[in-house]
């Protein structure tokens, strides 16, 4: 009878096991022991070793019931484990980490929710699936814009874009580290334009919203330069340089426009005396069509060092993107 009794509690265990086993395959992994995935309450957590890269951000958020936004990362962790990014900062609140979002959409001449602000806009993230390739991680996501102010007969969202966006976190070289986006947006409706803010700035687009330093300065192509107010001409990649954080580990944060991105080369909005994110503009104040046919394509890819580099080694990285 003891042994029934033990037999039977070893099998439930098993089950058990097996279960849980399953269970954590259906929802995380890793390549090598390395670079590790998982799912969780927020969306995706990427890792390399037990040091965090980045979380994606599949599930609606919120503070107090403003600023509902997903599809976005947050917190972007340096090389060494220390949070880069900051999301609802008390200055801007709509701010989030890395994004790309756009203050003007429009189906004809109806107003369809600010995506920049998170007001009356709804990103609706239908899936999530991740790849393990032989040196990276790929987090691939389908996502539905809708709007409450653009309903059908029976007061449901209109789906208004449909993007695909694929977020691919490769393995530390060194003291370098790449990720790479690429966006890609087809309207659902005819008639559809996106545009950035409605002024002179006319910012918009893929922006990196950092813990900002105070020794921040930025490379650029045609070397160092200051700050303006609207935006400037600097080439392809743009440098974010400084100490983020208490130590040197994490020394600049390049990001890289690739060539094949929409209105390339783009304009650049950046802030280092006022607490604002960086952000090369597309397609800037004046709206532009996003075909029902045809996805536009945004790519971008960020450099994460904890040396201070070069403008001859970032035209180097450029290059080696551009040529991938």
């Amino acid at each position: 009878m003891i042994r029934e009794i033990v037999t039977f509690y070893l099998l439930i265990g098993l089950i058990v096991f097996g279960a849980n086993v399953g269970w954590a395959q259906q929802q995380g992994g890793s390549l090598d022991g390395s670079l590790h995935w998982i799912k969780n309450g927020e969306g995706v957590l990427v890792s390399e070793q037990e040091t965090p890269i980045l979380q994606y951000q599949a599930n609606p958020k919120s503070r107090n019931g403003s600023h509902r936004r997903a599809n976005y990362i947050h917190p972007l962790y340096g090389l060494d484990g220390r949070v880069l990014t900051q999301d609802f900062p008390a200055d801007h609140p709509h701010h989030r980490g890395v994004f790309w979002a756009w203050h003007q959409l429009y189906v004809g001449e109806s107003a369809a929710g600010d995506g920049w602000m998170a007001e009356a806009f709804d990103w609706n993230v239908r899936s999530t699936e991740v790849i393990s390739k032989t040196a990276s991680i790929q987090v691939k996501n389908e996502v539905i814009w809708q709007s409450e102010k653009l309903n059908d007969a029976d007061e449901n969202p209109i789906p208004l874009v449909k993007e695909m966006n694929v977020i691919e976190v490769h393995r530390a070289e060194g003291t370098l580290r790449y990720i790479d986006f690429e966006i890609k947006l087809l309207a659902l409706q005819s008639n559809l334009s996106i545009g950035g803010s409605n002024d002179a700035k006319g910012y918009g687009g893929f922006s990196v919203r950092v813990k900002q330093p105070p020794d921040l300065r930025f490379l650029t192509t045609a070397g160092f330069m200051k700050a303006t107010k609207l935006p400037m001409d600097c080439g392809g990649w743009v440098d974010l340089v400084g100490q983020f954080g208490k130590s040197e580990t994490t020394r600049g944060i390049a990001i890289l426009v690739h060539p094949e991105s929409a209105g390339y080369p783009q304009k650049w909005i950046l802030r280092d005396k006022i607490k604002s994110m960086q952000n090369p503009v597309y397609p800037g104040q004046a709206p532009v069509g996003l075909s029902t046919k045809n996805f536009t394509t945004l790519r971008y890819r960020l450099v994460l060092h904890s040396k201070i580099l070069t403008k001859a080694e970032l035209d180097r990285a450029h290059q080696s993107y551009v040529s991938e």
